[in-house]
């Protein structure tokens, strides 16, 4: 939002109202803000009518994740909107096979989240094609920053592997640690939709990665947060049955989606279709959200 609002758009926010922004900014004041229940409403078949009486000319869904979902926002919005960008995810792809992955591999996606997120962009650049609806999809990779829980060096959301590393503890990886993870920072997503905005004529019809400019193995990832502390890494490697025995199993859940996953994706098409700059690797932008923690009281580093 703040970036918007910097760049002269007059900014709505549409929000479930649970929470504040992840950063206080002072933009925000200059942010209109709506409370609507997204389930409730579209249960009642009203949310679309809700966002049209807004009157918007550009429209950023964050947080559709079912294909109904998009299909009531977009009947409504048809002819109304002249552009309707779509946060997607990388997971559209399913398991990496040639790397970097393009934008034109084609789809293998599983688990509900990821096969939702690739129906509803075949959805968005059908309607893009068939009916001239001016959809754009950005897909992230693994959003980090100040006021995010970074995914970690063991493929999972639990905080207590940083604090292991920068103690100079063993850390168990899965297999040989080579799977790949492919951080972005938030502000490089919004960078990205900014541009798809500027840049309107290129992006409609079009979906683009937005994620840093190179994955990271779990090894490397875990070796470099290691340093960060001035500690020598301990890293051991378990074939994966042995590993899941050592964390909890919504831990091993997660790692599992994200190693089979093993995201390395190009930014080549954003970067010349949309100008898009990141600003941040991927472990510049873990390091952010790290230090962002430890400064919030959510991480404890030894002896502090």
């Amino acid at each position: 939002m703040p970036r918007l609002v910097a760049a002269g758009h007059e900014v709505v926010a549409v929000t479930r109202g649970r929470r504040g922004p992840y950063q206080a900014h002072g933009a925000w004041t200059a942010v209109e803000r709506h409370t609507i229940d997204r389930v409730a409403a579209e249960a009642s078949g009203t949310f679309g009518a809700q966002i049209r009486e807004l009157r918007p000319e550009a429209v950023i869904d964050m947080i559709c994740f079912t294909l109904e979902s998009a299909r009531q926002l977009v009947e409504a919005l048809h002819g109304r909107v002249q552009h309707f960008l779509h946060c997607g995810t990388i997971w559209v792809h399913g398991p990496s096979t040639v790397v970097p992955t393009t934008e034109a591999q084609p789809r293998r996606p599983f688990g509900e989240y990821g096969i939702q997120k690739a129906a509803i962009e075949a959805y968005l650049m059908g309607e893009a094609r068939r009916a001239g609806f001016p959809a754009t999809a950005l897909h992230p990779g693994h959003i980090v920053g100040p006021g995010w829980a970074p995914l970690n060096p063991a493929g999972h959301f639990n905080p207590s592997v940083f604090t292991q590393l920068a103690a100079g503890g063993e850390l168990a990886l899965p297999n040989l640690g080579l799977e790949t993870v492919h951080h972005v920072h938030a502000d490089d997503v919004a960078q990205a939709f900014e541009h798809a905005l500027t840049h309107r004529g290129a992006a409609i019809g079009e979906s683009f990665h937005v994620v840093s400019p190179a994955a990271i193995t779990l090894r490397g990832y875990a070796e470099a947060v290691a340093a960060w502390f001035g500690q020598p890494p301990r890293l051991r490697y378990l074939p994966w049955p042995e590993w899941r025995a050592t964390v909890t199993e919504a831990e091993a859940i997660a790692t599992r989606d994200h190693i089979e996953h093993s995201p390395s994706c190009s930014i080549a098409k954003a970067e010349r279709l949309l100008g898009y700059r990141p600003r941040y690797s991927s472990l510049q932008a873990v390091y952010e959200a790290v230090q962002w923690l430890i400064q919030d009281g959510q991480l404890r580093l030894p002896g502090r």
